[in-house]
């Protein structure tokens, strides 16, 4: 029993300051792609618009995936800044491919949701995998 509250002794604060650092990255980074998007997902949310709904939740997966692979502080801060970069270069890449997506999401459009979530889960887990080696 002394072996494991020394080991969580030692684990934890480790634990925690990763944990931190992944949350905000994690909330800078839906932050920085809330200000990028043409619409506003928050608000379509509250309103019932379930592809929105779609979006925030992908933007999230998508967003965390890369951030898991990195074990160190810094590892995480500096890696997860590049991911998140790579994840806005994603959306604003789908944005062109899929003309009229401001319309498609603002009118609930729940398939162009999932091809954007699709694409943005695709990046990050390539990401995610690169990062890893």
């Amino acid at each position: 029993m002394g072996s494991i509250l020394a080991t969580l002794q030692q684990g934890l604060p480790v634990l925690i300051g990763q944990l931190a650092a992944t949350l905000a990255l994690l909330g800078i980074g839906m932050a920085c792609y809330m200000a990028i998007t043409p619409f506003n997902e928050w608000r379509l949310m509250r309103e019932g618009n379930v592809a929105a709904g779609v979006v925030i939740a992908g933007t999230l997966v998508a967003l965390a995936m890369p951030l898991a692979t990195s074990v160190l502080v810094l590892d995480i801060v500096l890696w997860g800044l590049v991911s998140l970069i790579i994840q806005l270069i994603t959306f604003m890449a789908a944005t062109a491919l899929m003309r009229g997506l401001r319309g498609m999401i603002e009118a609930g459009n729940v398939a162009a949701a999932l091809v954007l979530v699709g694409i943005q889960v695709a990046v990050a887990l390539l990401n995610a995998g690169a990062m890893a080696g």
